[in-house]
């Protein structure tokens, strides 16, 4: 394992912000790292990155331990922080030499990685431009290559593709998973269809617990409900369908009503009585099996 973190517990007064954190993560393979806003997510990666220390627990990269020599082991760590501190008066090409001249590197090294960091994020139209006029998508780019200038062997990225319009979302998407292909890559983001697009693993984290830690195909087989989707013109009450378990308001809001169920012709007769019993106007109605946004919404609810 390139990451490992075992037990790790941190404290704010008498908040336990981490209760014996454990997940690992290893080379090739996307780890999704997610959780509501307050779980403990950016504290642990923090943690992992050296920026904070922890009441106990441990936290191994590449063998080496990343609580006892932060220093040593942040030279094996890429990471771009939630809002992505960047020198917005500085060059874009100053910047990545200024980022790999604080790793120690000079002279032909530094302005190799510099090319290949430009190359590779698609920044060389841009690398004379200073950063303050770059787009979001662009000073995106940038933090990711400051966080890849080192070579680093982990890679932890805090919701990378926030506030990004549709082209730039995918032009990031494609970036990450080719970093990722030799390289150990933590992603964190409230973005389920993001973790489902290209994430190979999945930690679910709540109130500072681990609530789950598997394989994203996993995640999804180990249920065997099924979703129904009901969509109609007119506004729903729950309470019409009480005669069905596991009900709730969609994304579309109260016109849009989820139904999970394990017996779906059964529930599909019921929704169809009640459509005739109240004369509604049915727009849709959708079966599937569940997506990682309502298994993450189940988990975490729970």
């Amino acid at each position: 394992m390139s990451l490992e973190v075992s037990k790790l517990t941190k404290l704010y007064g008498n908040q336990k912000a981490l209760d014996e954190v454990s997940f690992s993560a290893t080379p090739g393979r996307i780890l999704g790292f997610l959780g509501p806003n307050g779980a403990g997510k950016s504290t642990a990666m923090k943690i992992i990155t050296g920026f904070l220390s922890a009441e106990s627990g441990d936290v191994k990269v590449m063998g080496k331990d990343a609580l006892n020599s932060p220093k040593e082991v942040s030279r094996l760590i890429g990471y771009l922080p939630e809002h992505n501190p960047l020198y917005l008066d500085m060059y874009v090409r100053e910047f990545l030499e200024f980022s790999g001249g604080l790793y120690g590197m000079s002279g032909q090294l530094l302005k190799s990685r510099t090319k290949e960091m430009l190359n590779r994020t698609g920044l060389e139209p841009e690398q004379h431009k200073k950063i303050g006029q770059l787009s979001k998508g662009y000073r995106q780019r940038v933090g990711l290559a400051r966080a890849l200038i080192h070579d680093p062997q982990v890679i932890i990225l805090d919701e990378p593709t926030t506030g990004l319009d549709p082209n730039q979302l995918v032009e990031i998407r494609n970036l990450i998973q080719e970093v990722a292909k030799d390289k150990t890559l933590i992603l964190s983001t409230h973005i389920m269809q993001e973790v489902e697009a290209i994430c190979h693993d999945v930690v679910i984290i709540n109130k500072g617990k681990i609530l789950a830690s598997d394989s994203l195909s996993n995640l999804k087989s180990n249920s065997d409900e099924t979703i129904l989707i009901l969509e109609t013109e007119e506004e729903l009450e729950l309470e019409w369908f009480a005669n069905l378990d596991k009900i709730d308001f969609g994304a579309k809001g109260e016109r849009e009503l989820l139904v999970s169920t394990t017996d779906p012709a059964s529930a599909r007769k019921v929704i169809m009585q009640v459509i005739h019993e109240r004369s509604l106007n049915l727009i849709s109605l959708n079966q599937s099996k569940k997506n990682l946004e309502l298994i993450f919404r189940e988990i975490t609810n729970a």
